[in-house]
């Protein structure tokens, strides 16, 4: 695993009791191959993929995990 990554399912678990509670969430992920940092673009969405916008290759998110930032408006 990653720094600043947890197994997926935790995480999606985690983030959709915050979503239920108000929060908006935008899943981050590292790419495998330059470790780049990213995140999602679409809010409260969990992907199992994802494409470096950096290198242009794609990270199993499901195998190497993810985390999430989350916002409150208030």
């Amino acid at each position: 695993m990653l720094p600043h990554n947890h197994p997926f399912d935790e995480v999606v678990k985690t983030a959709n009791q915050m979503i239920k509670e108000g929060f908006t969430v935008y899943q981050k992920f590292t790419c495998i191959h330059c470790e780049n940092r990213l995140t999602m673009e679409e809010p409260n969405i969990f992907f199992e993929a994802g494409t470096c916008d950096k290198c242009g290759k794609e990270t199993n998110i499901r195998e190497t995990g993810c985390n999430y930032l989350a916002k409150m408006e208030i």
